[in-house]
C-alpha cells in the first residue's frame, strides 16, 4: 500500500474529499466526516479507518493491527505496517468504512452524494445556521445597561 494507491482508491468513492489536518495527517472524508486517516510523515501507524464492531474485534486480534489511538472507542483500527492487510482486503475494508460513515449522514446529504451534487459545509444539517437574537451580549462586558424592547 502506498499513498497514491490509497488516494486513488478513497477518492473513487462518491462524494469523498481529502484534507490535510493536524499538521501532517491526510484525511479522507464523506459529507464532512472522516472515514480514513494516513500520516504523511513517519508515525507509529500507517493508516487508520472506521470498522464495524464485529470487524473491529476481528481485526484487532490480528498481528500489526491495533485499536487506533484516540479513536478506538469509536471502533477505529490502525495498521502498524503497510503489509498488515492485502490490497484487496484493504480496499474492501476502506469501502466498508466509507459506507458506515455515509449511512450516519443526514438523508439529504446522502441523497446529494448519490446524485453527484456538491456537498459543502452548508449542506450538513444545521451547519452555518445561527439563531438570531436581539441585543444579547451587546456591551455587557463594558458594564453598560442592556436596553430592552417593549
Amino acid at each position: 500500500m502506498d499513498a497514491e494507491w490509497l488516494r486513488q482508491l478513497c477518492l473513487s468513492f462518491p462524494g469523498t474529499t481529502e484534507q490535510i489536518q493536524w499538521g501532517y495527517d491526510l484525511l479522507f472524508k464523506v459529507g464532512g466526516k472522516m472515514f480514513a486517516i494516513t500520516p504523511l510523515e513517519a508515525a507509529p501507524v500507517c493508516l487508520s479507518f472506521k470498522a464495524s464492531p464485529e470487524r473491529f474485534a476481528e481485526l484487532t486480534e490480528r498481528q500489526n493491527i491495533i485499536p487506533a489511538p484516540y479513536l478506538a472507542r469509536a471502533q477505529w483500527v490502525a495498521l502498524e505496517t503497510r503489509d498488515a492487510i492485502t490490497h484487496g482486503e484493504l480496499a474492501g475494508l476502506l469501502r466498508e468504512s466509507y459506507e458506515i460513515i455515509l449511512a450516519k449522514l443526514p438523508k439529504r446529504v446522502q441523497e446529494a452524494i448519490a446524485s453527484g451534487r456538491s456537498v459543502g459545509r452548508g449542506a450538513r444539517s444545521g451547519a452555518g445556521q445561527r439563531k438570531k437574537t436581539r441585543g444579547v451580549g451587546k456591551n455587557l462586558s463594558a458594564g453598560k445597561k442592556r436596553k430592552t424592547r417593549r
